[in-house]
């Protein structure tokens, strides 16, 4: 019985595997029609997958553009005004302004979009151990690709503020420089973004010894108290005493020893107009500057406040990174046949925005640098020194970029993160 149960199993196995392969055969071989002729094979679709929004990949190489599909980016932290500006929030004459602006606005929140998703990354990556210069390239990369970096449409506000301890600004690695990112570094990290020359600037402090979070707790409280106390018709000199009373309450001890943080009093806010990342007005951060402009509506104002362990006041030190063609240089007659062709570049590349070294090289330029200390020299190029406190000292910075739209403050460049 037994082999007679085996013998079953391999003829219905067998009966199957006959039945797979005829009906295989009738798919591929169809039997002919009346008149001899083989029926036409019909043709499988091919499913169109579906354009959907992309997500963002790590690194950030997917552009903004193809994650919000209808290129409506999203609003910034929205703050009513307050007192005697509180009308404005439901005023049909402002929303009917507002409406005007849709596409300026547009381009503000495009390029803080970039500016979140790059620098969320770069918080995530940055550590003790990596150069500066890779940093540096790390966020630039991102910026390019999710920016779609097209000269004068898109692209890269600034170069990259790398600046380390007493040194609270304007530094970015040139070419060559070995410096290592260390355990104990106060990192200022200073990038910007445009979009069709809407910049959006905006700042953050990284350290990794828990020993400077009063530190950077200061700096970050204080810019937002100057955030806070801005708004259409407040004077300057307001938004200097708000961020002060902030610095007031803060001190930090750092080995052993307790220091008064104290606001940079020689570094400011300021306005930005497009391709002009400083405009006509500066923001204070300290009290009593008897500055009494105020500030107007539909203005760009980037608040940043520093705060430093030092004495408070910075000066030019070190080798130059930073560089921007002046605006209001006019025509200067050029000597140097290598300044009038580096300017040639300046002006296809950069037009005002500022631009360091590195992105010099990047566009194929070499030994320039007689030619740009002539373009300096004449006033036509304005350079950037690295702006230090007194050495030893540690500095923070915080900054964000706002619009003060007709109805309302807009933090543009308002995170998750800060």
């Amino acid at each position: 019985m037994a082999d007679a149960d085996k013998l079953e199993e391999k003829l219905a196995a067998t009966k199957i595997v006959d039945e797979d392969h005829d009906e295989e055969t009738s798919e591929k071989e169809p039997e002919s029609t009346a008149n001899g002729d083989a029926p036409k094979k019909k043709k499988k679709k091919n499913k169109k997958k579906k354009k959907g929004p992309k997500t963002q990949t790590e690194p950030p190489t997917v552009p903004v553009s193809k994650i919000y599909t209808n290129q409506i980016y999203p609003e910034g932290e929205i703050h009513e005004y307050r007192d005697d500006n509180l009308w404005r929030t439901t005023s049909e004459e402002k929303r009917a302004l507002e409406r005007e602006q849709f596409n300026n606005y547009n381009d503000v929140r495009r390029a803080a979009e970039v500016h979140r998703q790059v620098r969320q990354y770069a918080q995530k990556i940055i550590k003790p151990g990596m150069s500066l210069t890779e940093i540096a390239e790390t966020i630039e990369n991102g910026t390019r690709a999710l920016v779609e970096a097209n000269g004068f449409e898109s692209g890269i506000g600034f170069p990259t503020g790398l600046s380390i301890n007493h040194c609270a600004a304007h530094f970015t690695p040139n070419a060559g420089d070995k410096t290592i990112l260390q355990e104990d570094d106060v990192l200022k990290v200073d990038f910007g973004v445009h979009v069709n020359g809407r910049i959006v600037d905006c700042a953050f402090t990284k350290t990794f010894n828990p020993k400077f979070d009063k530190l950077v707790e200061a700096a970050r409280e204080a810019t937002y108290a100057g955030i806070d106390a801005a708004g259409i018709d407040v004077r300057l000199c307001d938004i200097g005493a708000a961020v002060h009373e902030v610095y007031d309450s803060y001190e930090i001890e750092l080995d052993g020893k307790t220091y008064d943080i104290k606001p940079i009093r020689n570094l400011n806010g300021h306005t930005i107009e497009p391709y002009k990342i400083h405009a006509g007005k500066s923001v204070p951060i300290v009290r009593d500057t008897n500055d009494t402009t105020k500030l107007e509506e539909g203005e760009q104002i980037a608040i940043e406040t520093f705060c430093s362990t030092g004495r408070g006041y910075v000066v030019e030190d070190g080798e130059c990174s930073h560089y921007a063609k002046s605006h209001d240089s006019g025509y200067v007659p050029l000597r140097l046949n290598t300044a009038k062709s580096l300017l040639n570049t300046i002006n296809q590349n950069f037009g005002t925005l500022p631009f360091c070294r590195r992105y010099l090289d990047r566009l194929g330029e070499t030994r320039y640098l007689m030619g740009l200390r002539h373009l300096v020299d004449q006033g036509v190029v304005t350079a950037y020194p690295p702006l230090v406190d007194t050495k030893g000292s540690y500095t923070a910075q915080f900054e964000h970029t706002i619009l003060l739209r007709p109805t309302c403050k807009e933090i543009v460049s308002k995170g998750d993160d800060y």
